[in-house]
């Protein structure tokens, strides 16, 4: 029999009690740590010939440059520019850098994703001290996280540093040889020379770097010359990916090896009630049955096997409370606007004089929860053997996976060891560990290495979506046509917050959710703060439990954040009868790099000013310190969406490799559309109604015209775009279809969600 998963502890999390143990608020905070250990040194295994530098880079004595990324590979090519940073800067030759994942570390922690998804209204009034303290929380948890386009802007320096000192250490050993200033030297395409005939490879001074000291102040590199950053160089995880030698985590095998399928039950709090046990015996390859309080799993020789033994024991579910429908998500959402739990959130200016005895512009809006539907459904490896476990498996959170593995065996935390794998697609749904955890469970009771593979079936019932979300919006224009008053009103269960009960504190699903049902917070309204110039404004959050478990994805609160304010902009132009651009730019004279995105897309794209049956709309966006607007051509054929062109404009800050800059935006663009044409479903009696991606609706290369992504020129420091372009389609898209229909498409997804 498999154990239940243990819940996680209470003190995993991050909350008011835990932060101001001690007493004294943040003061008592500072004190209380001050005595925790203020530097790490890097766990990194070198093989023979191999030297580490620091948590970041090794170099063997054959010259290969290995740089350790702690991120996951998604196919945003993380492996790929970070690596790119540190080469950039040590001055290596591109052919000879190696990627290695990281170990599970504190010198990893993403306190830059940790700031935005554990700031509270308290870390908020603490300032400074309320950011180190979440800054600290991450380090000393090992807080590993991949997610919201944090990668490049929170490793970014710390690559660059890397790579200034080893090609500090590396110089000082040549010049050292050479008897000449190390500041003479420097590497160029893997070779140290001194500006004259004298070179030497990286390899043949790698052994007596670790005799050198670092000055105080590390050089770093200057000018234009021989720099890969800013160029286009091949992704280092393509040639694998061709030739099929890559692998993800349904291509792991073990020796002894078994396979598993697995069943869950409907949506919600669901326990296991039954199963047809000796209809599996029937099945040529069916082991055994594993069984939870809350799932049951099939083992066999093959994951067919497996599989078609879950299909004949037809297992029974016992759902306790309401099952999940989308009737019900509705009038949840609707319910949740006339509720005591609503918060005003962001406010600017005063809006009571302004509404009064005026004419008030109103719309409402909604959004469907939308699915993750990566290409690799949810899989884990384990092996549990000796006190001891490994798991092979893609992660995002691969700290917390870890400890929630632990916690599941009844295991220290360092008797596992996980084996982060690169994702084949995950728009958020790796954050989520509970593949890893069954797999140990049924690797534990088999006694050999299992591989559990969810099917696409199960895939689809227990996805965490994007959340569903409500707005009426209302708006003030003055007499010029400037909005003079805005306000946001947002019915919407907060996704990341259940997210992080789950992952941190091991909340179940449905727990999590009802959890958070009653808690208004900024991260269910990102993306609601107008980018225009305003002078009165506020976004109210009304927290709803929808009764459907959700989770992170690509944009989170964005997603509907510019669905609504976008539409509702384009309304307001309508009303006041100046064209949508114009209006636009008018209140963006405080925001030039938004305003420069927006003039760019429109006139590389030709916009005719919105008029009717051009099929073409507007939409502009800005998230984490990017900036983009996206022009489109759509139409409606028969009762079929088609989008012949898309025209994005991006000011993202000096992208260290533009193409994968464009790639991730262009991603980013297909998700968006895909989320105006499905990847959404209805859900009846706690179940979706449809399983099959054929069903879902989504874009096909077909109906994708023309892309194109221009970069704007920019001094700032890189941001991520992986999130960025997701949230632009369906406004534009929708703000498209009125030109052609004289209809206002006010729900996602656009044309419906029969």
């Amino acid at each position: 029999m498999g154990r239940t998963p243990q819940k996680r502890r209470k003190d995993r999390g991050l909350d008011r009690r835990t932060l101001l143990v001690g007493g004294g608020g943040v003061a008592g905070l500072l004190v209380a740590w001050a005595a925790w250990p203020r530097s790490y040194k890097p766990n990194l295994n070198a093989a023979a010939g191999e030297h580490v530098f620091d948590a970041f880079l090794k170099i063997d004595r054959a010259g290969q440059v290995i740089v350790i990324v702690p991120q996951t590979e998604m196919g945003q090519g993380v492996t790929t520019v970070l690596p790119q940073i540190l080469a950039d800067e040590l001055g290596a030759d591109w052919r000879t850098v190696a990627v290695q994942s990281a170990p599970i570390s504190p010198l990893y922690a993403n306190s830059l994703l940790a700031r935005e998804w554990l700031a509270s209204d308290w870390t908020r009034v603490a300032g400074d001290a309320g950011q180190w303290a979440i800054d600290q929380y991450a380090v000393r948890r090992a807080l590993m996280l991949t997610g919201g386009g944090t990668s490049v802007p929170m490793f970014h320096d710390a690559y660059r540093q890397a790579g200034a000192a080893a090609r500090v250490l590396l110089c000082k050993v040549a010049a050292a040889r050479w008897g000449v200033p190390w500041e003479s030297c420097d590497i160029q395409d893997g070779i140290i020379s001194d500006g004259g005939e004298r070179r030497l490879r990286l390899g043949e001074a790698v052994d007596d770097a670790a005799t050198f000291s670092l000055p105080d102040i590390l050089p770093l590199r200057q000018g234009n010359d021989g720099r890969l950053a800013g160029q286009d160089l091949p992704r280092l995880d393509t040639p694998s990916k061709l030739d099929g030698s890559h692998n993800f985590a349904a291509d792991v095998r073990l020796p002894d090896m078994l396979f598993a399928s697995i069943r869950q039950g409907p949506i919600g709090d669901a326990t296991l009630k039954s199963a047809n046990d000796n209809a599996a015996k029937a099945v040529t390859g069916f082991l055994k049955l594993v069984r939870t309080d809350r799932w049951i799993a099939a083992v066999g020789t093959n994951w067919w096997a497996a599989n078609k033994a879950l299909d004949l024991i037809d297992p029974a579910f016992t759902l306790i409370g309401k099952p999940v429908d989308s009737g019900g998500i509705d009038a949840a959402l609707e319910d949740a606007f006339s509720s005591d739990a609503g918060r005003r959130l962001y406010t600017q200016g005063d809006l009571s004089p302004v509404f009064e005895k005026a004419t008030i512009l109103a719309s409402e809006y909604q959004v469907d929860p939308g699915l993750h539907l990566s290409i690799e459904p949810m899989c884990a490896t384990a092996r549990v053997a000796d006190g001891m476990a490994e798991v092979w498996m893609a992660t995002q959170a691969p700290g917390l996976a870890r400890a929630a593995i632990a916690d599941a065996l009844g295991l220290a935390d360092d008797a596992v060891t996980l084996y982060p794998l690169q994702a084949g697609g995950s728009f958020g749904r790796r954050m989520d560990w509970e593949a890893g955890v069954q797999a140990a469970l049924i690797a534990r009771d088999m006694g050999r290495p299992v591989q559990l593979l969810w099917s696409r079936l199960e895939d689809v019932i227990q996805d965490r979506p994007g959340a569903p979300a409500h707005a009426r919006m209302a708006a003030k224009l003055g007499r010029n046509g400037a909005i003079e008053g805005w306000l946001a009103k947002v019915a919407a269960p907060c996704a990341m917050t259940q997210t992080w009960a789950r992952i941190a504190d091991g909340r179940l699903p449905h727990e999590a959710a009802a959890d958070a049902g009653d808690k208004a917070t900024r991260l269910a309204v990102a993306g609601m703060v107008p980018p225009y110039a305003i002078p009165n404004w506020a976004v109210d959050h009304y927290p709803a439990d929808v009764g459907l478990p959700l989770g992170f994805v690509r944009g989170n609160a964005h997603l509907h954040g510019a669905f609504f304010t976008e539409s509702f902009v384009d309304e307001l132009a309508r009303m006041a009868g100046i064209e949508a651009m114009s209006f636009r730019i008018q209140m963006l004279g405080g925001n030039p790099r938004l305003a420069h995105c927006l003039s760019t897309a429109a006139a590389m794209g030709g916009w005719q000013g919105g008029i009717a049956g051009s099929g073409q709309g507007l939409a502009a966006h800005m998230m984490n310190g990017t900036y983009a607007a996206l022009m489109v051509e759509a139409a409606i054929e028969g009762n079929k969406l088609t989008v012949s062109r898309m025209v994005a404009a991006v000011d993202c800050g000096d992208q260290v490799n533009p193409d994968i800059a464009r790639q991730q935006i262009e991603g980013g663009l297909i998700y968006g559309l895909a989320l105006a044409m499905g990847a959404s479903v209805p859900y009846q009696q706690g179940m979706p109604t449809r399983a099959m991606l054929g069903r879902m609706n989504l874009p096909r290369l077909g109906d994708i015209g023309e892309v194109t992504v221009e970069l704007i020129r920019s001094t700032a420091d890189p941001a991520g775009v992986s999130d960025l372009a997701a949230p632009l389609a369906a406004p534009a898209i929708a703000n498209a279809l009125f030109t052609v229909t004289g209809q206002r498409f006010r729900s996602l997804p656009l044309m419906g969600n029969a």
